[in-house]
């Protein structure tokens, strides 16, 4: 039976994969003021848009009845599987897990399974890739999510950025601690938690050092490199993006790359110049 993958914003998944893979992506809304951004907004103009803003765009999560209408237009005898962003820093997977309800109290036929992916960004992009090609070979919904439960445990994302202004004002890092480090021109090297949370692993003075720690974390992972796939985000610094692709490459050849811009959900709180990877 064919299952049908779908994610949300949150993940930054490239397009070009999600075309290839017919994955969906509902996307979450973000407001300037009270300015809802088109879906289909460049991400370049996003930042450009927030660069001029005073105040900070605003995050929601989609409505459930948002998910409903897209596991409605799924086709009768195709199998639904959603992969959301952590759901210790959105409500997006509650949402799904609301419009699921839904749809079954509405007699659909479909089977639907929601995950939490326990991650964001390039570390939710990289699940996502897996659980789209697993999906096409797999001989269940069931067998697809135990897969994909497996290689949540297994995934290991980082990232630092070059302001901390904005995850401060989102609420995402303590005030205080982050105030300090930006005057200081401390870099935090973040992670994600196995709970989904932002946590810092380590403080470096300077940009370099931050991004020489965050590659040598490629270290402590044995990696076949014959299937291994590295997902590499970047917020709006595209060329230091691929000086990172290319010092990774020359010690760790994966197999597949997953190379995009952090879109406005996550971009909103990296701020510009920030880096991550997840493998």
């Amino acid at each position: 039976m064919p299952i049908k993958i779908i994610t949300d914003s949150g993940s930054d998944l490239p397009l070009e994969f999600a075309e290839k893979y017919n994955v969906d992506i509902v996307h979450l809304p973000v407001h300037f003021g009270h300015e809802l951004m088109p879906e289909d907004t460049d991400t370049q103009a996003f930042y450009a848009k927030m660069r001029e803003s005073k105040e900070l765009p605003k995050t929601a999560s989609p409505s459930p009845q948002v998910f409903l209408n897209k596991f409605k237009q799924v086709e009768p005898g195709t199998d639904i599987m959603v992969v959301c962003m952590s759901s210790n820093i959105s409500s997006t997977y509650q949402a799904a897990v609301i419009a699921k309800e839904l749809y079954e109290e509405e007699g659909h036929s479909n089977a639907i399974e929601i995950i939490d992916s326990k991650n964001f960004s390039g570390g939710l992009s990289l699940i996502v890739a897996f659980t789209a090609k697993w999906s096409l070979t797999c001989s269940s919904l069931a067998e697809l999510k135990q897969m994909v439960l497996d290689k949540i445990g297994e995934v290991n994302a980082y990232f630092t950025l070059d302001t901390l202004e904005n995850v401060i004002k989102g609420g995402r890092l303590n005030r205080l601690s982050g105030a300090v480090a930006s005057v200081l021109n401390i870099k935090l090297l973040l992670k994600i938690s196995d709970e989904g949370t932002v946590e810092v692993v380590e403080k470096t003075r300077g940009l370099p050092k931050a991004l020489s720690h965050l590659l040598a974390k490629l270290e402590h992972k044995q990696h076949d490199y014959e299937k291994a796939v590295i997902a590499i985000v970047h917020s709006n610094c595209e060329k230091l993006a691929q000086e990172i692709k290319e010092r990774i490459l020359e010690k760790h050849p994966f197999k597949e790359i997953l190379f995009s811009s952090m879109g406005p959900v996550m971009g909103t709180y990296a701020g510009e110049g920030g880096i991550g990877v997840a493998f």
